[in-house]
C-alpha cells in the first residue's frame, strides 16, 4: 500500500483538488451548492490526475526518461518497487474510477462534462504514452496550464450552477497559473537528464533562464487575477487576505534564479506550500463573505 500510495504521488493531488475546491466555493458564494456532486468531482479529478501519474511512471520508464540519473523523487517502477505492468494496471484503474464518477456528472452536466472526462483521460495518456508525447515536445507546460485550471475550475463551477462565468474563467486562470508553476519548477530541475533522453520539455528548449521567468510570470497572474476580482468584480475585502502572499510569492520568483539541479527538490516542496495556501485563503475567502 505504501509502495501504491508513493506511486500516487499523493504529495501532488493538491493540483487536482485545488481547483475543485475553487470552483465550488465561488458557486458556494453566489449560491447553495450539492454536496454529491462536489464529492464526485472531486473523486473523478483525483483519480484522472492519479492515473496521469502511473501513467507517466510507465511511459517515462518506457521512454528511458526515468534513469539512474534523474533528480527527483525515486519513481516506482523505475527502482523496481512495481513491475512496469502493474503500473499499467494501476493506470487503468484509475481512469476506471474516474470514469465510473463521472457518468454520474455527466447526467448531471450533459455532454460538456462527457467530453471533458474523456479529454482529461486521453491528455493524461498522451502527456508521455503514444508515438509521440507532448509532453516531450514543450506541451507539458500548456497542457498543466489548461486541464488544472483553464477547465478544472470553470466545469466544477458550472455542476454546481450550470452556468459559465467570467470570475470561475479568471479563478481557472489562476489555479493553471500556480500549478503550472510546480511543473516549471520540475522540468527546470530535470533539464540536464531530459535533454540526454530526448524529453524537449519548455525549459530544454528555451533555456533554464526562460524556466525561471516563466515561473515569476505564472507567479504574477495568479495575484494579477485576485485584484481584478476585487477590484472589477467586486468580490469583497476578504480577497486582500490572499494578496499577503505577495511576499512569498515574490520571493520565491527571486530565489529560482539562483537555483539548479538537486536543489530545487526542497523548491518544489516550497512552491506546493505556496500553492496549496493561495487555493485554500481564496476558497476560504470566497466562501465566507
Amino acid at each position: 500500500m505504501l509502495v501504491w500510495i508513493q506511486a500516487a504521488r499523493i504529495k501532488t493531488l493538491y493540483a487536482s483538488l485545488s481547483p475543485v475546491m475553487v470552483g465550488v466555493a465561488l458557486a458556494a458564494n453566489q449560491g447553495s451548492i450539492n454536496v454529491l456532486v462536489f464529492i464526485c468531482t472531486l473523486i473523478a479529478a483525483v483519480f484522472i490526475q492519479v492515473g496521469t501519474n502511473l501513467a507517466n511512471d510507465y511511459y517515462d520508464y518506457k521512454n528511458g526518461v526515468d534513469n539512474k540519473n534523474r533528480l527527483g523523487p525515486d519513481r516506482v517502477t523505475q527502482k523496481g518497487l512495481l513491475q512496469p505492468n502493474q503500473v499499467k494496471n494501476g493506470m487503468i484503474f484509475s481512469f476506471i474510477i474516474a470514469l465510473i464518477f463521472g457518468f454520474y456528472l455527466s447526467f448531471v452536466g450533459g455532454w460538456p462534462i462527457v467530453l471533458i472526462g474523456i479529454v482529461s483521460i486521453l491528455s493524461g495518456v498522451l502527456y508521455t504514452g503514444g508515438s509521440k508525447p507532448y509532453g516531450y515536445i514543450g506541451l507539458g507546460d500548456i497542457f498543466v496550464f489548461i486541464f488544472f485550471g483553464v477547465i478544472a475550475v470553470p466545469g466544477t463551477y458550472y455542476l454546481q450552477t450550470n452556468l459559465i462565468s467570467i470570475p470561475s474563467i479568471l479563478c481557472g486562470l489562476s489555479c493553471g497559473a500556480l500549478s503550472t508553476s510546480l511543473i516549471v519548477v520540475n522540468n527546470l530541475r530535470d533539464m540536464d537528464n531530459d535533454r540526454e533522453s530526448g524529453k524537449m520539455t519548455l525549459a530544454v528548449k528555451l533555456g533554464s533562464r526562460f524556466a525561471c521567468w516563466e515561473y515569476a510570470i505564472m507567479n504574477a497572474i495568479a495575484y494579477i487575477i485576485i485584484l481584478v476580482l476585487i477590484l472589477i468584480f467586486d468580490f469583497g475585502m476578504g480577497l486582500y487576505l490572499v494578496l499577503l502572499l505577495m511576499p512569498l510569492s515574490y520571493n520565491l520568483s527571486r530565489t529560482i534564479f539562483s537555483k539548479r539541479g538537486s536543489d530545487l527538490n526542497q523548491f518544489i516542496g516550497l512552491t506546493a506550500r505556496h500553492s496549496i495556501l493561495h487555493f485554500t485563503l481564496l476558497s476560504l475567502m470566497l466562501i465566507i463573505q
